[in-house]
C-alpha cells in the first residue's frame, strides 16, 4: 500500500493535471464558437449558390461542363484536412485512417499517380512516413481557415483536372454536425455530380458547444421539428434568368465557384470539428480527473484513519502493559 505521502503528491498532480484540461476545454470551447461564426458567415453566400444553380438545373438539366465530365481514372488527387497539434480523441487517428483506407483502394495506380494535398501538420507527417511527396504546404490552413487559399488550391486543382493531368480529385475530412457529432466523410471533388452535391447533407447545429447526451438528444428532436416545418413550406424556384450566352458557358463560371466553395466548406468543418472533438476530449479527461480524486482522496482518508488506530493501539497497548 502506498504511503500517505505518495498518495498525497499524486493527488497534488493530478490536480495540476485537472486544471490544464479544464483550461483546454475552455479555450477549445472559444475556438469553436468563432469557428461556428465562420460558418454561419459562409452560409449565405452558399444558399445564393445552391440556389442559382438548381434553377438553372431545373431549366436544363442536360447541361454539362468539363468539370463534370467522368473518364477512366489513371491519376488521383486527394486534398486531407487534419489538425496541426494533437489532445483531440480520435479527429486526427480516424482522418488517417480513412486517408490510408483511400491509398490502398487506389494502390493499383502505383505512389506516383496518387497526389496528396495535406491540409494540417498530423497530415504531413503520414504521408511523409508512407513514402508520398506532399503536393505543398497547407500547415498554416489548419489553424487559420483562409478562403484565398482555398481558391488557390481550386484553382490547381481545377486546371489539372481540365488539363487531363489528374482523373478524379476527392475529400477527406469530417463533416461539423454539432458539437458532439462529427462525421467522417470521403466524397468526391471532380468531377463534380452537381444534382449530388446539392442535395447533400446541409444540417449543422451551429448555437450550442455543449456535447452532453441530453443536450444532443434535444438538439436532434428540435432538428426534426424544424425540418418539418421546412418540407411544409418548401416553395417552388419560380426565378425567370436570362442566360447569355448560353447555359453551359454560364456553368463554367458557377462550377469553379461551387468547386472553391466545396474545398473552404470542408476546410470550416474540419476546423469546428477538430476544436469540437478537443474540447468534448478535455472534458472527459476532466471528468476522469474528478473521479480519480474522489478515489484518491478516499484512500487517503482511509490510510490516514488507519495509521491513527495504528498508534492509538499502540499507546493503549503501552499504557496495559504499563
Amino acid at each position: 500500500m502506498p504511503s500517505l505521502k505518495e498518495i498525497k503528491n499524486r493527488i497534488a498532480s493530478v490536480n495540476s493535471t485537472r486544471k490544464i484540461t479544464s483550461a483546454m476545454k475552455m479555450v477549445a470551447s472559444s475556438k469553436l464558437h468563432h469557428a461556428q461564426v465562420m460558418i454561419e458567415n459562409m452560409l449565405p453566400y452558399e444558399t445564393m449558390l445552391e440556389h442559382i444553380l438548381k434553377t438553372f438545373l431545373a431549366s436544363e438539366a442536360d447541361a454539362e461542363t468539363v468539370y463534370s465530365a467522368a473518364r477512366p481514372v489513371e491519376k488521383v488527387a486527394l486534398v486531407v484536412y487534419a489538425s496541426n497539434s494533437s489532445l483531440c480523441g480520435g479527429f486526427n487517428a480516424n482522418i488517417l485512417k480513412l486517408m490510408q483506407q483511400t491509398i490502398d483502394s487506389y494502390a493499383h495506380l502505383g505512389k506516383e499517380n496518387i497526389v496528396i494535398y495535406p491540409i494540417g501538420r498530423k497530415v504531413t507527417e503520414k504521408i511523409n512516413k508512407l513514402g508520398f511527396k506532399p503536393a505543398g504546404d497547407f500547415t498554416s490552413l489548419a489553424d487559420k481557415p483562409n478562403v484565398q487559399q482555398c481558391i488557390d488550391i481550386a484553382r490547381e486543382l481545377g486546371g489539372l483536372f481540365a488539363s487531363g493531368e489528374i482523373d478524379r480529385v476527392e475529400l477527406i475530412y469530417h463533416h461539423f454536425k454539432s458539437a458532439g457529432s462529427q462525421i467522417l466523410t470521403r466524397k468526391a471533388l471532380l468531377p463534380i455530380d452537381i444534382s449530388e452535391e446539392l442535395h447533400r447533407d446541409h444540417e449543422r447545429d451551429l448555437t450550442s458547444t455543449v456535447a452532453t447526451q441530453q443536450t444532443q438528444e434535444y438538439l436532434r428532436q428540435r432538428g426534426e421539428r424544424v425540418h418539418e416545418q421546412k418540407e411544409e413550406n418548401i416553395k417552388p424556384l419560380n426565378d425567370n434568368f436570362i442566360v447569355e450566352p448560353d447555359m453551359n458557358t454560364i456553368l463554367s463560371k458557377l462550377i469553379p465557384k461551387l468547386i472553391h466553395l466545396m474545398i473552404y466548406t470542408a476546410l470550416l468543418d474540419s476546423n469546428a470539428s477538430e476544436h469540437a472533438a478537443r474540447m468534448v476530449a478535455m472534458q472527459t479527461a476532466t471528468d476522469n480527473a474528478d473521479e480519480l480524486l474522489r478515489e484518491l482522496n478516499l484512500q487517503y482518508n482511509k490510510s490516514r484513519q488507519q495509521a491513527i488506530t495504528s498508534e492509538l493501539l499502540d499507546i493503549v497497548g503501552g499504557t496495559v502493559n504499563n
